[in-house]
């Protein structure tokens, strides 16, 4: 199991990578991430995959962007970034997802997540719809 910690200044390098290598994921200045709550999986000594997500008021919070490294893919480690954004909080969980990235649909809905609506055009590069997902823990 990865070890899922905060994501630091020094982390940033390995999460561009990722992020690079995940076109589907949202691409941001990674930079930006450390003004929200950003958790990194770590194995070993590489960073495997990260999450970043904000509270928008008590009991909602919003994944602006989860990824893994193409190497640690399918090992469980985006469902441990999930835990452990769950841990400690109850509500609505929001995120949207580009239209064709069936494997990130599939697991988001596998956790539970149920789709709200769509979005048409909110990505560029390419420009694509957006489905809107929400999750409700108790």
């Amino acid at each position: 199991m990865p070890v899922i910690r905060r994501g630091e200044p020094a982390d940033l390098a390995e999460v561009a990578e990722i992020q690079a290598a995940s076109p589907e994921a949202p691409q941001w200045d990674v930079a930006d991430y450390l003004q929200y709550d950003f958790l990194v999986a770590v194995r070993g000594t590489q960073v495997a995959g990260f999450a970043v997500f904000r509270t928008l008021v008590e009991a909602e919070r919003e994944i602006l962007n989860l990824a893994v490294a193409p190497g640690f893919r399918r090992q469980g480690i985006a469902r441990e970034l999930w835990k452990s954004l769950l841990q400690g909080f109850s509500g609505t969980v929001y995120l949207e997802v580009r239209e064709t990235n069936q494997a990130a649909r599939n697991l988001y809905d596998s956790l539970g997540f149920q789709q709200l609506s769509r979005r048409p055009r909110y990505y560029s590069s390419p420009p694509e719809a957006a489905i809107v997902l929400k999750f409700h823990s108790c």
